[in-house]
């Protein structure tokens, strides 16, 4: 089956790369749409509630993009030349009642549209509207049966009974949107990954993505955490592996959480490239720093998002983040930031010498 993952998708994007290369602004190629604060979970980890992680430090669990400026921006990113959009939280997305009308627009207008959620909504509307128009959908767990689901969670019971019957009327429907699944792997689920990647397998999903859980700012609280764990999810995750075939597929992740804090270089190339609106209407640099003051490039609340980005303010707070003073804390983009100055590092006379 042909992945869907991969760390190298921005050499796809040649126009971006000369743009940054030489200084000047580009439109991103991706844009993250946290449309809402709600949520119909509470998640111990939750990077955006748990008291112990920066990530939405300002984040009000009442704000949500008014209807008329999500569409607003939609329109500037049709207009920008935009290339994906993914709605994620902040809350969960999928609550977000114009959610349907605003991805069948960014599909019409060649903008592709994915969605990270718990999964609970994807129903009647919201599934046909994913169904439709959307390239994925990736639903996130922590569980393997009902009560360890409310646990985590502070759901009712049968809730997880309920997303899996979700999960399966979505697959039944064999549209082109690809259903994968997220897995977080914790202390108390780590015995039940193989059970939960089989479980997922015959629900209909096409792959689970394995995470570690972050419960902290720092590499060592996370490293502490996994060590106890570590050697038992290896085993299970290499079990679960042996359930990969062409209608499915394990995507291992859960190794990568050590080399994604610490980082020595001064620049953040790939925050040209993908940026991030929240509920607030604020604009961030990256998931990693949502809801964060020193991660704010401004707000479309008071001004389009189009201005915004390619104001002279923007560009030069772009330009003065610095990973190695600002950023010692989980980074996605860690990997990709270190080929894409690797690139740019590069002579021009030896380029060719490939």
């Amino acid at each position: 089956m042909a992945r869907v993952y991969s760390g190298l998708k921005f050499l796809l994007y040649p126009d971006r790369l000369a743009a940054i290369r030489e200084g000047r602004a580009c439109a991103p190629v991706h844009v993250r749409i946290k449309p809402t604060n709600r949520c119909n979970h509470n998640c111990w980890y939750c990077a955006y509630r748990a008291d112990n992680l920066q990530l939405g430090e300002g984040m009000d669990e009442a704000d949500q993009i008014p209807p008329e400026k999500l569409f607003e921006i939609a329109r500037d990113l049709v207009d920008m030349g935009v290339k994906a959009v993914t709605f994620s939280g902040g809350g969960e997305p999928l609550l977000y009642k114009s959610l349907p009308e605003v991805v069948e627009y960014l599909s019409a207008n060649g903008i592709q549209v994915g969605a990270l959620t718990n999964g609970s909504n994807l129903k009647g509307k919201m599934a046909d509207a994913f169904a439709r128009h959307g390239t994925w959908i990736r639903v996130s767990l922590d569980a393997h049966d009902d009560a360890s689901y409310a646990e985590s969670r502070s759901v009712g019971m049968g809730k997880f009974s309920q997303l899996l019957r979700n999960i399966r009327q979505f697959a039944d429907r064999r549209s082109n949107c690809v259903l994968g699944a997220s897995f977080i792997i914790t202390e108390s689920n780590a015995p039940h990954i193989y059970s939960v990647c089989r479980m997922l397998k015959d629900a209909g999903v096409s792959h689970v993505k394995l995470s570690a859980v972050v419960v902290g700012n720092e590499d060592l609280g996370n490293s502490v955490y996994h060590t106890s764990i570590r050697s038992l999810a290896a085993l299970q995750i290499e079990r679960a592996k042996e359930l990969n075939d062409d209608q499915f597929h394990i995507v291992d992740h859960y190794h990568e959480l050590a080399e994604r804090f610490q980082k020595s270089y001064e620049s953040c190339p790939f925050s040209r490239l993908l940026t991030v609106i929240g509920a607030d209407g604020g604009v961030y640099t990256c998931q990693d720093k949502a809801y964060t003051e020193g991660g704010k490039l401004g707000s479309v609340l008071n001004q389009d998002f189009k201005s915004l980005w390619y104001s002279e303010e923007t560009c030069g707070r772009m330009q003065a983040i610095s990973p190695a003073r600002d950023c010692q804390h989980h980074c996605v983009a860690h990997a990709k930031n270190l080929a894409l100055l690797d690139m740019m590092s590069l002579d021009p006379a030896h380029i060719p010498f490939v």
